[in-house]
């Protein structure tokens, strides 16, 4: 299983429950892809939201996040760690 970080730059203004709502709603349907979202973070003022997951497919996390109603506009693989 492939481990994506995935950016969503639109949510300026985002609250800590606002976050946790959306995280909750990706988390609720995650499994019908093969998805597992660990963690999500949030910078309210630039409106930039990162989440981790483990998937099949980049496409299996954007699928779960488009349902969920806020697809991300970047998601990249992590191949390499330190």
């Amino acid at each position: 299983m492939a481990q994506f970080m995935d950016v969503h730059t639109t949510m300026i203004g985002v609250t800590s429950e606002a976050l946790a709502e959306a995280h909750q709603s990706d988390l609720n349907i995650q499994g019908e892809e093969g998805v597992t979202f660990h963690q999500a973070w949030a910078d309210p003022k630039t409106g930039h939201v990162f989440c981790l997951s483990d998937a099949p497919s980049a496409e299996a996390v954007q699928r779960i996040h488009e349902r969920a109603g806020h697809p991300a506009d970047e998601i990249h693989e992590i191949t390499v760690t330190a």
